[in-house]
Order: structure tokens, then sequence, then C-alpha cells
């Protein structure tokens, strides 16, 4: 039995479309990551899935249960940590977690061995009031209380966005640890490069799915040749690289530009050439693999393509 299954779900908020016939299916004790920007239908999903919102069309089930029908039973078996920190700040850690694991009728003690590596580290301050937290306390706060009730099923709703990158490490780390408890996991993420640390990922994009693989398995599938260019004056590089008839597509990426070609045969040295020739300096081509942010704008493009037909 799958621990998640999602059958041409629809979500339209108005003239939006949150959700366009989206089809999914989750393994159990897999990490399964939604990967996709601010406004991309990932929220939209983890609420109809957690119960808390009903699509206008289509079927989902949690643990073989029906979201609709069986929400009360799902309640209890799914872990659901919101993209924004929900606990009650004016209770301390401590009152927090007690009251998150008396709604489950259970305890702290019982369930303890599932949240001792995380709450360990923040128990020092288990006296403070949550609101207090810095951000990556407030996160490990919020995943044990999503854990106390040993759910089946956790939801990560981006929940390393706005944490320190030492934050973020460590809650991968975390998730790790969670799986080999046998816990499946789905998370949401606007960071590219967390797709690596899933088992699946499902790129999604208004509120589409571009495609559900393995991080391997789409960056292997990336069509074409990948350059990446360097030169003196960025700005202005993008927007000539944009020009060329050889270049079939051109990107922004941090201190370089990802660009395909139209004809692969095209070299690199022609390419800095021509480049040159428009009062480039310092103009540097050369080859590089593709990242899943790659795939995904290529994947992207090819969408908005279609969508356009």
């Amino acid at each position: 039995m799958k621990s998640v299954t999602v059958n041409h779900i629809n979500k339209k908020y108005q003239a939006v479309q949150a959700l366009n016939d989206v089809n999914l299916a989750v393994d159990p004790g897999e990490i399964f990551g939604i990967i996709g920007p601010d406004g991309a239908g990932k929220t939209t999903l983890f609420r109809i899935l957690t119960t808390l919102l009903k699509a206008d069309s289509g079927t989902a089930t949690v643990d073989g249960l029906d979201v609709v029908k069986d929400y009360k039973a799902i309640r209890q078996r799914v872990g659901y940590m919101p993209g924004r920190f929900s606990l009650y700040q004016d209770l301390t850690v401590e009152e927090n977690l007690r009251f998150f694991a008396t709604i489950f009728d259970t305890t702290i003690e019982e369930n303890y061995h599932l949240i001792k590596d995380i709450y360990q580290q923040i128990e020092p301050f288990k006296k403070r009031m949550a609101g207090a937290l810095s951000g990556g306390m407030k996160q490990k706060l919020a995943l044990s209380c999503a854990l106390i009730h040993k759910p089946s099923l956790l939801f990560l709703d981006e929940p390393t966005t706005g944490v320190d990158p030492v934050s973020r490490k460590e809650f991968w780390e975390m998730l790790k640890h969670l799986k080999q408890e046998g816990i499946t996991m789905l998370v949401s993420t606007p960071y590219m490069d967390e797709a690596s640390l899933c088992d699946r990922i499902a790129l999604i994009q208004e509120g589409r799915f571009l495609t559900i693989e393995t991080p391997a398995a789409i960056v292997k599938g990336f069509n074409g040749r990948l350059l990446a260019v360097t030169g003196d004056a960025m700005p202005r590089l993008l927007t000539d690289l944009r020009t060329c008839e050889q270049v079939k597509s051109c990107f922004a990426f941090g201190d370089t530009h990802h660009l395909t070609l139209k004809d692969d045969s095209f070299a690199e040295a022609e390419l800095s050439g021509w480049l040159e020739e428009r009062g480039h300096t310092n103009v540097h081509a050369f080859p590089i693999e593709a990242s899943v942010e790659d795939c995904f704008m290529q994947l992207s493009s090819a969408n908005s393509g279609k969508a356009g037909q």
C-alpha cells in the first residue's frame, strides 16, 4: 500500500489555478520532495493531504484513508509542520510540547526516543517562551511537536525557509535519522539544492508537476550540452547571450550564466569569440554538469511552450 496517493487533484482560488490535474504516489519510508518556487502549489497540496482543505475535484488517500471521508483518522496519523511558525509563542518550549502531547493523548516520556536527538538541542531553553527562540530553534521545536504523537507520515512545508545554512544542514540530518524510524516524509522546499537529499522528487510549477523521479534520474535526463559563461559585465553578457542565434536558452545562476545551444557542435571558443566581437572582456565558456535547478529551468521552459500552444 502506498503511503500517499493523489489522483487528478484540482484546486482553484478564484482566477488562480493552484493545482492542475496533480497525480502522485509516495512509497512507505520515502523522503519525498516537492520542489518548486513560491506560489507553485506546494502548500495547497499539503493542506489537502492533511485534511485542512478540500480539493475541487479528484481524490487522495493518506495511509490508505480517504482525505475527505476519513479526515479524523488521518489527523491522528500524520504530523504537520506548516511553513509559518504556528506554535503558541506565549508558552514556553516545554509547555508547547506537553500541550501537543496532551492533544494526542500521549506524553513526552512515551515517545521521547523519537524526538530525543532534536529536543536535546533545545532542552536547555525549555523554560524560554517560544516566541523568543531563534529561527533554527523554532524549527526544532515545531518538528518535535509534529513528532510527539509518533505519526506514520510527516508533512514538512518549507521547513528550512528563513533559517541559517548550519540549521538547514542539521535539519536534514534529523530527517535522515527519522527515516530510520520508518516514518514517511513529504518535504516541500523552494531550494533546489535540497532535492539531492530526497529519495524522489516532484518538480512543480504553476500547479503542475513537471516530472517525478529520483534526483539522479532527473539530472541524467537533461537534454543537450550545458555551458557556463562568465565575463566582466555579467548583466550585459546575459542580454547579449539571449540574442545569439546559436543559444537555445540562457539563465543567470549565481556568478555564472548557464546556457544550452541549438547546435551542440558550436564550440566554446566560437561562443567566446562571438562575445568578444561585441566588446565583452575576460570571457570564459566551459562545459558543466547539469543540476536539478538546470533541469527545472529546462522543463519549465518546455512546459510554458506547450501551455501556449
